[in-house]
């Protein structure tokens, strides 16, 4: 069993997927879009990589609730997109809370010397390594 780890945004979805013991995260890509409204090629790419990693079983998608736990209209946007890879995939989605995960992910890019400027490149995919690495840690620990 795989779990598919995505870190929603507006332009792009970041992707990561885990091992099949369920331990570790590894990123896998940034999926680009022109328009935040176009999402039918996302959600096919999206299928292929299911279909490529083959024992992927459920979908972890990050939540992006405000600093002070409410949620806002990403959350909105969020949860319509969760319901379209439900219909789409026939897998589960799980909302995982995704506070902070864009910061850890630009710390550890500036830890590895990545220059500012080419962070944007990589930000959204570590950042989907994170929300899934946070759940299997879960996962783990309960």
């Amino acid at each position: 069993m795989r779990i598919l780890g995505l870190d929603f945004g507006s332009k792009t979805v970041g992707v990561a997927v885990s091992d099949e013991l369920l331990l570790t995260a590894q990123g896998v890509e940034i999926i680009r879009r022109k328009s935040p409204a176009k999402l039918r090629q996302t959600l096919a790419r999206i299928e292929e990589l299911i279909a490529e990693y083959r024992t992927v079983e459920k979908i972890v998608l990050g939540y992006p609730k405000n600093m002070n736990n409410t949620e806002g209209e990403r959350c909105e946007r969020t949860k319509e997109f969760a319901e379209m890879l439900e219909r789409r995939t026939g897998l589960p989605v799980v909302l995982w809370d995704e506070r902070l995960t864009t910061v850890a992910a630009d710390n550890s890019m500036m830890e590895m010397g990545i220059r500012r400027e080419n962070r944007k490149d990589y930000v959204d995919e570590i950042a989907a390594i994170f929300i899934l690495q946070g759940y299997l840690d879960y996962l783990r620990n309960r």
